[in-house]
């Protein structure tokens, strides 16, 4: 709010612009004027019904319907009487101010001078243009220009629902006395509670807020919960606003079965891009992964969160994360992450028209999951370059692309690569409608390796020293779109045939460090080359078929996919058994979509045996409501007979479940629950039993458009290290449009 008062002076008029004698000048439409003061030169448009100038006492009265504006500035009133001897102007009745940001006042009474050094009103509100409500009894604006208002209440909340009834705010900030800070846009309050739903609960001394709706330093509410890892706790934080473009939010926790910890977040925004860091840190007890005795009790535990992204110029651009905790069960006893790796990375990309250039670099950190630390892989460098020339050759557009990748282990296999690929794709649309991809690519690679006899896995291995292959490919792919009309909407119906070649490869003389976990679905079953990554080339000839069909009719669209391929050769493949790729006819895959507005979304993902049908893997995800009731289910079972020498593919079955329900307009509960239905058939490799819960939660929120308040319960089943299982309760509390953050 910009001068909050100085609308005012829209009603400082010119004597010359009031020559008028002391008699009435009633109009019969409204009376208007444009007037340019002398000594501030700004144009005034002032209109009334009535307008009146006592020359004896030197006064002017404007009644009936009186504006003026100056810009963006305005005042109403029902009449405004100015006493040019003394300097005094008064409005009164329905008196609204609007300044030049927007913000509004709202009084019965308002006193000003002139040189708006002073004023006073009663029964005011201020309207902030951010959506904040301060109303007083009584206020006066002091001699440098701030307003103190006293026995005032502050709200963001609605004061109308959507019906446009009136109702009462959820909270409110009452005090005796407040003070507005015009240049600063600071609310600071003097003996100020927080009322919740009409009732004073909390004290709030010292508490200052922002009426233009930017962030302010101050103290949070604190939240409160108990676990069965922690015991009781309280968490409290600061936010410091450092400037405009910088801030820290710094937080104390408290436990009563486990020692204090802190953490800062700050965050930064540049004119070319931004980043954040976060750090926790404590000294605890740990106990190990799968181990049964603690470690010293001074153990220094922590986390550090750090990403950001920035634009050098048009093309060219830098980001990083940086993720990395001082054990591998911190984020998990702390319930800051359920993660089993933790992933850091740096990219810096150039883009533009034609070409994209990228160079990388991955680090992993094990949590929760039984590999040495020294086996995880370090990718630096990783360098990837393609280009599209801007002209056809032979008809066809062509690509081409350098690739080169670094692989360090502590304690493993190293492997190096690089390879060059060119790829030439002709597109046509035939008389008949069809559309005819026809495409051929031409790759060579060189790699290198040693300690290859540290991978377990023998088919990953590949030969150690130098190694290189070529790589061809052909491939021809027909889509035939078939447009018709649909139970009142309509309806395409595609063919598709594709045919890919391509000769023998020496796939196991390569190390695999990117195509393992392969298995046939939907989204690779028309795929070049179904292994995901470079290290692994599909090869031989095979024909894929399926067909897309998606019909759209009032309110509903449906989709659905299914296909199969067929190998023109016997010969055995590298796919491992239960992939579904691995003998001459592939299983059966497919998808199927169904959505009825925004109320009913439902995806079913199957992949059945081409021998007997059997369901390999079925997977369903299904969401019924709207943003404030809905049901999600989820389920998954993959059921392939994997060879267990694969580590990076197992076979699982669980089952997902979340809902809400909410009633009395603001009120909702709400819950979760996933549960593993995996045995020791489906993964020997596991204890379970065919059904065990991993975590349930139940809870009760209250939202509206300034409050949010809810209680959660949940329960871990999983014991893991000083994770323990048990229950845990949380109460969340937060008042929207505050000014933090």
């Amino acid at each position: 709010m910009s001068g909050l008062m100085a609308a005012a002076a829209l009603l400082v008029v010119p004597q010359h612009a009031l020559a008028q004698d002391d008699e009435a000048q009633p109009a019969q439409d409204t009376v208007q004027d444009s007037v340019q003061d002398a000594e501030a030169p700004r144009e005034i448009a002032f209109e009334a019904t009535e307008l009146r100038y006592d020359a004896e006492s030197d006064i002017v009265t404007a009644s009936g319907d009186v504006l003026a504006r100056s810009g963006d500035e305005s005042v109403r009133a029902q009449s405004i009487i100015w006493n040019r001897m003394t300097g005094e102007i008064v409005a009164e009745g329905n008196v609204r101010l609007v300044d030049r940001d927007g913000n509004q006042l709202f009084t019965d009474h308002l006193t000003l001078t002139d040189e708006l050094r002073a004023g006073t009103m009663s029964n005011l509100l201020l309207a902030f243009r951010q959506g904040g409500r301060l109303a007083a009894e009584m206020a006066e604006r002091d001699d440098t220009g701030n307003i103190i208002l006293d026995r005032a209440a502050y709200s963001s909340c609605a004061v109308e629902d959507e019906e446009g009834c009136p109702r009462s705010p959820s909270w409110r900030l009452t005090a005796e006395r407040v003070f507005y800070d015009e240049e600063t846009k600071r609310i600071r309050f003097s003996g100020a509670y927080l009322e919740l739903f009409g009732k004073r609960i909390l004290p709030l001394p010292g508490l200052v807020i922002r009426a233009d709706g930017r962030p302010n330093s101050g103290i949070f509410i604190p939240d409160i919960g108990l676990t069965a890892s922690n015991g009781f706790e309280v968490t409290d934080s600061y936010y410091w606003r450092i400037a405009d473009n910088r801030d820290l939010l710094m937080t104390g926790y408290v436990y009563t079965e486990a020692s204090p910890m802190v953490s800062a977040q700050y965050r930064q925004l540049g004119e070319h891009g931004a980043f954040q860091a976060t750090a926790y840190g404590t000294f605890s007890s740990r106990l190990p992964l799968n181990a049964n005795v603690r470690t010293s009790e001074r153990d220094l535990r922590g986390y550090v969160f750090a990403n950001g992204r920035y634009q050098l110029d048009p093309n060219w651009s830098v980001e990083g994360s940086l993720r990395l905790a001082s054990d591998r069960t911190f984020l998990r006893r702390y319930d800051i992450s359920r993660e089993d790796r933790l992933r850091s990375n740096v990219t810096i990309e150039r883009v533009d028209d034609d070409s994209y250039f990228s160079l990388a670099g991955w680090a992993t950190q094990a949590l929760l999951v039984q590999q040495d630390q020294n086996q995880v892989p370090l990718a630096l460098p990783l360098l990837d370059y393609r280009k599209r020339l801007a002209d056809p050759v032979a008809g066809g557009a062509v690509e081409l692309q350098f690739n080169t990748l670094a692989i360090t282990r502590a304690e493993g296999q190293d492997t190096q690569r690089a390879f060059a690929r060119g790829q030439w794709d002709l597109r046509r649309i035939t008389p008949w409608g069809q559309e005819v991809t026809v495409t051929g690519l031409l790759r060579g690679d060189a790699y290198h390796s040693d300690n290859n006899l540290l991978t377990q896995t023998v088919s990953y291995r590949g030969q150690s020293g130098w190694q290189a292959r070529g790589v061809a490919l052909g491939a021809v792919d027909v889509k035939w779109p078939l447009i018709g009309e649909f139970l009142g909407g309509s309806q395409i119906l595609t063919p598709r045939v594709q045919l890919v070649a391509t000769p023998g490869i020496r796939n196991l003389d390569i190390p695999n460090e990117d195509a393992r976990a392969i298995d046939l679905e939907d989204s690779n079953l028309f795929a070049l080359n179904r292994f995901p990554g470079y290290d692994r080339v599909e090869e031989g000839a095979r024909i894929t078929y399926g067909v897309d069909w998606q019909a759209t009719i009032p309110g509903w669209r449906l989709e659905t996919t299914i296909g199969q391929s067929y190998r023109l050769t016997d010969q055995p493949t590298l796919f491992p058994d239960g992939t579904g790729l691995n003998e001459q006819w592939s299983d059966f895959v497919g998808r199927t979509q169904v959505r009825y507005r925004d109320l009913l979304k439902f995806t079913h993902r199957f992949r059945l045996d081409k021998d007997n049908l059997a369901v390999r893997r079925n997977e369903v995800d299904a969401t019924f409501g709207n943003d404030e009731t809905y049901i999600e289910l989820g389920y998954l079972r993959l059921n392939r007979d994997i060879d267990l020498a694969f580590e990076d593919l197992r076979d699982r079955e669980e089952v997902r479940a979340a809902g809400r329900l909410a009633f009395a307009k603001y009120w909702s509960v709400f819950g979760s629950a996933v549960i593993n239905l995996t045995d020791r058939a489906e993964d020997p490799t596991l204890n379970a039993d065919g059904f065990e819960p991993l975590r349930t939660r139940l809870g009760i929120a209250y939202a509206d458009d300034c409050l949010e308040l809810g209680f959660t319960w949940r329960r871990d089943y999983i014991e893991l290290a000083d994770a323990k299982r048990g229950d845990s309760f949380r109460i969340h509390f937060a008042l929207r449009n505050l000014g933090f953050r």
